[in-house]
């Protein structure tokens, strides 16, 4: 496996300054937005893609450091009935896979997206209960009308451009459990994968362990997050784990997101990372810091102190003791 990390973090840095901050620091590989939510403030794919020059320039400087990247972010919601936000998630989407394509980059990370609750609808809707029915009505929907038509078609675009695409399990998308990636890649194809990302999985109350095990199974986890979530049990009591108050309200959340090994024992990060090589994950494990109590900086050199500890970077050995 390779440390990195997911450069949005550093975006206030000029592009060749963020690749030397990286490296100073250790880390192996980068995952650079592109679109949508993360921005692109290193890395605009309709730029590149219609400039050879540039395109050179940008594969050198990073290869020129001995780096390489993981994965392009384009992070939106296709889906949602924003139309202008809608058509630019998709436009980042697809020009992302062809500059994946171009520079050889094997995982597109993305959200599944989030429709409306019918036809004309003008927020997303995200039904969280099977009941009153018609929540369930508006779910079943949106599979079926929206979700799944889409993916069919821009799955398979990105598989013929030898692209993967890694959904990050997010609550507030209609991908969001291993139960909901599975089902989607069954109705898609396997260019279809998750991002597992354990700081969105525990607030669901789901054990990555456990999640990696059963994705790992399907040969179906394409990319990782590393990040980690401090559940406040006396703050769920009263708000629940579906808690709507703003991140910033820290002292009345029932969680909120933290570096690595500060949400979580090194111990259990140590299990997750055993795991990921168990099922035959050998890809990168992407740093991603939103811990609100920490500066940037502060906080990522703590998650890559941390995780250089539980790491696995050589191939595991023949056993010799059998």
């Amino acid at each position: 496996m390779k440390l990195g990390v997911f450069t949005v973090l550093f975006s206030e840095k000029p592009f060749e300054e963020m690749l030397d901050h990286v490296k100073a620091l250790g880390l192996e590989t980068i995952e650079i937005g592109t679109g949508g939510y993360p921005g692109n403030a290193h890395c605009n794919p309709g730029e590149l893609l219609e400039n050879e020059t540039k395109l050179k320039a940008f594969k050198k400087a990073v290869e020129d450091r001995g780096l390489t990247i993981s994965s392009l972010s384009c992070h939106g919601n296709a889906l949602t009935p924003d139309a202008d936000f809608a058509n630019q998630s998709h436009d980042a989407f697809v020009k992302t896979v062809q500059l994946a394509e171009k520079l050889e980059v094997p995982t597109v990370t993305t959200f599944s997206g989030t429709p409306g609750a019918y036809e004309g609808a003008k927020q997303p809707s995200w039904p969280v209960a099977p009941w009153p029915n018609e929540y369930g009505d508006i779910l079943k929907w949106q599979w079926q009308e929206k979700l799944i038509p889409y993916w069919s078609e821009w799955g398979q675009y990105a598989a013929d451009h030898n692209v993967k695409v890694a959904l990050e399990l997010h609550g507030g998308f209609l991908v969001h459990s291993p139960a909901t990636l599975l089902k989607l890649r069954e109705a898609c194809g396997e260019a279809i994968g998750a991002n597992v990302d354990p700081s969105h999985l525990w607030w669901q109350g789901i054990d990555p362990v456990a999640a990696i095990k059963i994705l790992g199974k399907h040969n179906a986890i394409h990319f990782f997050h590393a990040k980690d979530t401090y559940i406040d049990q006396e703050n769920v009591n009263m708000h629940g784990l579906l808690d709507m108050q703003s991140y910033a309200n820290m002292q009345d959340r029932a969680w909120y997101f933290r570096s690595v090994g500060y949400g979580h024992d090194l111990k259990t990060w140590a299990d997750i990372i055993s795991t990921l090589r168990l099922v035959g994950y050998d890809g990168a494990v992407s740093i991603e810091h939103e811990d609100g109590l920490m500066s940037i900086d502060e906080g990522f050199q703590k998650a890559v102190a941390n995780l250089q500890q539980v790491l696995m970077k050589e191939p595991a050995p023949d056993m010799w003791w059998l």
